[in-house]
């Protein structure tokens, strides 16, 4: 098993930024896939970013973004420790949601419990 566990959204005004972190627990040697996850009211869950674990540094990685967050969202790992980041810049209203951490190990999928983040105009 893999506890993971969200800290860092809360309210912050149009423009403005937030980093999300998410520490993980547990079984997490063989975590494969890092990812940050979003649901806003009356919409799926859609993914926001992710990055593996590969690469030859503690925080390397290959990253993936939807297109509504490339350049403003950067997604980052450290391995020491155990812990990835969402660093949100130019916040927008519709950026609005929970954000869920997820990760995949051993072709399971884990979930943190979500943060709220809310982006006023």
């Amino acid at each position: 098993q893999v506890q993971l566990v969200e800290s860092g959204g809360g309210l912050v005004q149009s423009g403005g930024s937030l980093k999300l972190s998410c520490a993980a627990s547990g079984s997490i040697f063989g975590i494969t896939v890092w990812g940050w996850y979003r649901q806003a009211p009356g919409k799926q869950r859609e993914l926001v970013a992710s990055i593996t674990s590969g690469g030859d540094t503690s925080s390397g990685g290959d990253t993936n973004y939807v297109d509504s967050v490339k350049g403003r969202f950067t997604i980052s790992r450290d391995n020491a420790k155990n812990t990835v980041y969402l660093q949100m810049n130019s916040l927008k209203p519709e950026d609005t949601a929970v954000y869920y951490c997820n990760v995949r190990r051993a072709n399971r999928y884990y979930w943190g419990q979500g943060t709220q983040v809310t982006v006023s105009s």
